[in-house]
């Protein structure tokens, strides 16, 4: 059994834990690649780094959009994309400030609209997937925007939301990824029911912390994938090969 932890901070690891992890996965025959996003324009330079020190780092560059805009910074990211390219396997992460509009009622959501936006026709300019954070209502909202562009191959990371906007990210073959959450909340549970397993990937978000004083590790993927197999009723040793397929195709790594 093997897997690809879809969605990983790798860059923001304190480097001593940065070090260990990347040692555990070069001894690992089960942690078969990490797909490393990007926060900032510094985070986009960190992680382009890691991928070229490292064979199973799997590189996406983007914009986390739950912070201060910095129009600027993005512009580097834009050019810095253009100039990487072909080392790139996804535009990412980018998407809507959901959290961050829930704690400043009076954001203005036009400017992230218009950053989502170019890189989006990057993704579709440079034919790469494109990792969202979009969660809840925002999800339409993105949608709107893929389907403007035509765009095929759209990773949903961590995906919260109705049933009426899975039926359509399922209808347009967008995929999500869970991360060990599904272990204690019911609400994503209900997602991964829900959610055809042929557009299902895992993931760890890692450095964001699932167990107190616990360094989240892509070794807690097989826990997901046990949960999977559970609430799916399939043996795990197929939950774990579509998913492991699914990755793949979606990124074309191994």
């Amino acid at each position: 059994m093997k897997w690809i932890d879809s969605h990983i901070h790798l860059d923001q690891y304190k480097h001593k834990e940065q070090m260990k992890l990347i040692d555990d996965v070069k001894r690992s025959t089960e942690i078969a690649g990490l797909i490393s996003v990007s926060m900032n324009y510094r985070s986009c330079q960190q992680t382009l780094s890691l991928a070229g020190q490292h064979t199973f780092v799997y590189p996406a560059l983007g914009f986390h959009p739950e912070q201060e805009i910095n129009k600027k910074e993005c512009e580097e990211i834009y050019k810095l994309i253009e100039a990487n390219v072909e080392q790139l396997v996804a535009i990412g992460e980018v998407g809507l400030p959901y959290y961050l509009h829930q704690e400043k009622k009076g954001i203005v959501i036009e400017p992230y609209m218009e950053i989502l936006e170019k890189f989006v026709d990057l993704a579709k300019r440079y034919d790469l997937p494109i990792v969202l954070h979009a969660v809840y209502e925002d999800a339409d909202i993105v949608c709107d925007l893929l389907e403007q562009y035509k765009i095929a191959r759209a990773h949903f990371h961590w995906f919260k939301g109705s049933k009426e906007t899975m039926e359509r990210m399922i209808q347009n073959g967008y995929y999500i990824s869970i991360t060990p959450d599904v272990l204690q909340k019911e609400k994503i549970r209900k997602i991964v029911s829900f959610y055809p397993l042929e557009y299902m990937m895992v993931e760890t978000d890692g450095p964001w912390e699932f167990q107190s004083g616990i360094m989240t590790h892509p070794y807690m993927i097989e826990d997901v994938l046990k949960e999977i197999s559970l609430i799916k009723n399939i043996s795990i040793a197929k939950v774990a090969e579509q998913i492991y397929q699914n990755t793949v195709q979606f990124y074309g790594k191994r």
